[in-house]
């Protein structure tokens, strides 16, 4: 129920890594392999206000509260993640024990491990059994690798129980001989006796022994087996010994039994539950589609197609070779049963109907149904009971209110026929919703979005003729390729006002925020509030769990919003709402200079000076791109119509904004000048020389590679001191004798201020910036904004930067690179620079440089600072450390010893 795999919350430099928990707390000696005397608790610090703390104890009763079995402590973090898309620190984690008001924890020992309970106030005391002889074992940086179970609160349980109970229990166990599933036996005794188990018996089951046999399964307590015991009770009078080997004795008896009975009825075996997928690409294939809210899938890879086909080989061989097997009878709907299909397949199904000579069947790993003649159906044996059913129900997601849709549903399966797709999962449920892509061609398709599409009203689309003119046009949105957007006055314009105008007047009486989104995901289209109006926009890119980008559908503009912002289509508008096609055309200016590449930044603001201003346009268009959906136009303001000379193309086309594209440098103006001054050089560009981009620097350039000044610099990070302990994210790894860290505690601060970077600059305005080398700017890479340092200005229009939070080194186009404001100057740049401790350093061999990066880049470690060498630049400072995996349930891993233990292999194999 609490499996994860809900939208990420966290930027996708840190997915999948955050579930582990990094360091717990540390107590150890001097004969410990530290090799220190002592060694403080390592802790992370958390959120410091009460009212912060407040929310999480509120919260974690409200979990404790809807979990009548319990919660495994190490499960706590994903569970508050997947209810209040949060994460829960370490440091709240630890304080549990100290809450009593809140929960409490009862700690176990089970098998090597510490193993614990936690319910809600007032159940028992602390119980630690066991905690000193584990600590006293420890020889790892962690002191103990519990993993408590978190339980709400009830009733202390009865050291022993009324013989009327049990007696009452022996008399429900009769009724089957073949055991009852432990977790199946509180229902059965309220419908027999009208009366409520004490659920609290089941995490106890030794206090039924005298009276039934209780046969484990598993690890979990209530996946047992219950036997009743032939003769009751066990006689009192009996000695130790004959009361064991009696016990014994009919546990036998009964196991024997059970065997028997499932070897005699292999339909009432049970078949594990089909686990959806959570790590890594997921892909599926479309079995069978009735609706978009009932589509059956089979998962790709080794654990599910690969398994089935290898299963449905073994079942043709056996089936095949063995003149033993035997038909199906008794036959009854819902058997499960192994059929002979067509070209001597072997396939596993389950009886759905009777029909005379002939049974209709459901292929379990299929997904689709058939009638079969009565003697192609044989007994299912046990050993193709073990894997899972393959056809797996989803819902897509954004089409569930036209899932019946037979437009909606005839687009999904052409799109879908025969291919293999990625998937995003959304939502984990008994029927999944999911969003499918089909990544076979040059772009990804996002298949939810596209077929959405074919609802549009066709009469609402807007069609442009080749050499037709166009009048009162509104240019809404110009982008830096040069390419912009044009409304033209149209039926479907006309409509799509009167529909907006209709949900202004629905939410002038109603609350906004009962239409919050609260699961955004690509191609999901909403509202939003733009100038006082409401607009659709649709999802384009999702950068965190509270900004993502979205693009306005009938001005084409994107920018970056807060998803508390969006709003849900209200349920009786979303037809009329979706039916409308978008109303802006995606155009370009036609006849312009060709191989023109990517447009210069004075090119683009003289076009939207040009465009943006005028209220409207005459347009005419020339041609029309299909494979890209462009028109080629001609765009005159009214009083220059129709002379060609005077209309925005020739204008900008005359005007000298070209000739710098392809071979501009920056010259750096003197400190104080307030712009940046373009030039033309006689040079073509970047050269390649042995893989590598050489720059070239302008002279005035070089002379500003001192040291930078502290005006306006964040604080510097704090680092842990010599021999002490630190939580630590790896960012990069080049090879043990430089890598970058990240200070775990800090992750959450540095996420929102990547949401903020995001947000701000998406809609601050693009102002030239005078480019400085050796100071702080915040540049645009891959859809995100990040502090940087300019490294380099080369002379082709790109700079080279450094990320001062993730510590990686990228080239970006001076278009991309905006001033720094203050508000992003707070927080402590996150990167820092690392040697691996414990190894000899010396020029790494490119295998070594491999083996180190899969061990430590991109996951959360533990650090165990061995020395600090400081720099007047934060970005410059270097710290000596070993580093320790912990992710392990037993051992903790020491990345030098790996490191080690590789380069004698490397010798070896030399």
């Amino acid at each position: 129920m609490w499996e994860s795999e809900k939208r990420q919350t966290v930027p996708a430099r840190f997915q999948k890594e955050l579930q582990v928990h990094l360091s717990r707390s540390s107590s150890v000696d001097s004969n410990d392999n530290l090799n220190t005397s002592t060694a403080e608790p390592h802790t992370v610090a958390s959120d410091p206000s009460a009212a912060y703390v407040s929310e999480v104890q509120s919260r974690i009763k409200e979990i404790l509260s809807k979990c009548s079995s319990g919660v495994w402590l190490s499960k706590m973090p994903q569970i508050y993640r997947e209810m209040y898309w949060e994460d829960l620190s370490t440091a709240m984690l630890r304080q549990l024990e100290n809450w009593p008001h809140v929960c409490t924890v009862e700690k176990v020992q089970r098998g090597d491990q510490m193993d614990g309970l936690l319910y809600p106030a007032k159940k028992m005391p602390l119980t630690a059994k066991g905690d000193t002889e584990q600590q006293k074992a420890s020889q790892n940086v962690t002191s103990s690798k519990a993993d408590p179970l978190l339980k709400p609160s009830v009733e202390a349980m009865p050291a022993s129980l009324s013989s009327d109970f049990k007696q009452k229990v022996v008399n429900v166990l009769l009724k089957y001989p073949s055991g009852l599933w432990a977790n199946a036996l509180p229902k059965v005794y309220q419908n027999t006796y009208q009366v409520k188990f004490p659920e609290d018996i089941l995490n106890n089951l030794e206090l039924l022994s005298d009276v039934c046999t209780v046969d484990y399964v598993s690890e979990v307590p209530r996946k047992a087996i219950l036997y009743a015991k032939p003769q009751g009770c066990i006689d009192e009078n009996l000695n130790v010994t004959e009361k064991l080997q009696r016990r014994d004795s009919v546990k036998a008896t009964a196991e024997q039994q059970h065997e028997e009975s499932k070897d005699h009825y292999p339909e009432n075996l049970t078949v594990p539950p089909l686990i959806i997928p959570s790590e890594g690409s997921v892909s599926v294939i479309v079995l069978e589609l009735k609706n978009t809210n009932e589509v059956h899938i089979r998962y790709v890879g080794k654990d599910y197609s690969s398994a089935q086909e290898q299963m449905e080989d073994d079942m043709k061989a056996y089936y095949s070779q063995n003149s033993s097997v035997s038909l199906a009878q008794p036959l009854s709907i819902g058997q499960l049963v192994a059929v002979h299909a067509e070209e001597d397949a072997w396939l596993r199904a389950r009886i759905i109907s009777l029909e005379d000579n002939r049974i209709k069947v459901c292929y379990v790993d299929h997904g689709f149904s058939e009638l079969v003649e009565r003697n192609s159906v044989y007994k299912l044996q046990k050993q193709f009971h073990s894997l899972a059913f393959q056809a797996a129900k989803c819902r897509l997601a954004g089409l569930e209110a036209f899932c019946d849709d037979p437009v909606l549903v005839n687009a999904v399966e052409l799109l879908t026929s025969s291919k293999i797709l990625a998937v995003e999962i959304l939502e984990k449920s008994e029927i999944p919703l999911l969003v499918l892509y089909d990544t076979s061609g040059e772009d990804d398709i996002n298949i939810n979005a596209t077929c959405l599409k074919s609802l549009y009203d066709k009469s609402l689309e807007l069609h442009l003729q080749v050499d037709s003119l166009y009048t009162n046009i509104r240019v809404t949105s110009v982008f830096s390729d040069g390419s912009l957007y044009c409304q033209v006055p149209s039926r479907g314009l006309s409509r799509l006002y009167e529909i907006l105008q209709k949900l202004e007047d629905y939410f002038h009486h109603k609350q906004t925020s009962e239409f919050n989104v609260s699961l955004p995901f690509c191609g999901k289209i909403c509202l939003f509030p733009s100038k006082g109006k409401w607009a659709r926009v649709e999802i384009r890119i999702i950068h965190t769990r509270r900004a993502l980008d979205v693009q306005f559908m009938d001005t084409g503009t994107i920018a970056a919003v807060k998803v508390s912002e969006l709003r849900e289509i209200p349920p009786q508008f979303l037809r009329e709402v979706i039916a409308i096609p978008p109303q802006a055309k995606k155009c370009c200016l036609a006849d312009l200079p060709p191989n023109t590449g990517m447009w210069t930044p004075d090119a683009v603001l003289w076009l939207r000076d040009a465009v943006m201003a005028c209220p409207e346009f005459i347009m005419k268009m020339v041609k029309l791109d299909a494979s890209k959906g462009i028109a080629h136009i001609y765009l005159f303001a009214p009083e220059n119509f129709p002379d060609m000379d005077r209309s925005v193309n020739r204008q900008i086309k005359n005007a000298d904004l070209w000739k710098h594209q392809k071979d501009v440098f920056l010259s750096v103006t003197p400190s104080g000048t307030s712009s940046t001054k373009v030039t033309s050089a006689a040079v073509s560009g970047p050269r390649l020389t042995s893989g590598r981009l050489e720059k070239s620097l302008s002279d005035s350039a070089r002379e500003h590679s001192s040291a930078v000044s502290t005006t306006d610099m964040p604080p510097p990070l704090p680092l842990s001191k010599a021999g002490e302990l630190m939580d630590v994210y790896v960012s990069v790894a080049c090879h043990p004798g430089h890598f970058i860290v990240q200070p775990w505690k800090e992750l959450h601060n540095l996420e929102a201020l990547m949401e903020e970077m995001i947000l701000y600059y998406s809609r601050a305005e693009e102002k030239p910036v005078n480019i400085e080398k050796n100071k702080l700017y915040a540049a645009k890479i891959e859809n995100q904004w990040y502090r940087v340092i300019i490294k380099g200005i080369l002379r082709n229009g790109f700079l080279s930067v450094y990320e001062l939070d993730y510590g990686k080194h990228e080239f970006v186009s001076i278009e991309k690179v905006q001033t720094l404001v203050d508000t992003f100057r707070k927080l402590p740049f996150q990167a820092v620079t690392a040697q691996l401790a414990g190894v000899k350093s010396q020029q790494w061999s490119e295998e070594a440089s491999i083996v180190f990066r899969n061990l430590v880049e991109k996951k959360p470690l533990v650090a165990q600072i061995e020395a600090v060498n400081e720099s007047p630049n934060s970005w410059d400072r270097k710290i000596v450390t070993f580093l320790v995996d912990t992710s392990l349930p037993d051992t903790d891993i020491w990345i030098h010893d790996f490191v080690s233990e590789s380069l004698v292999e490397f010798s070896k194999d030399d």
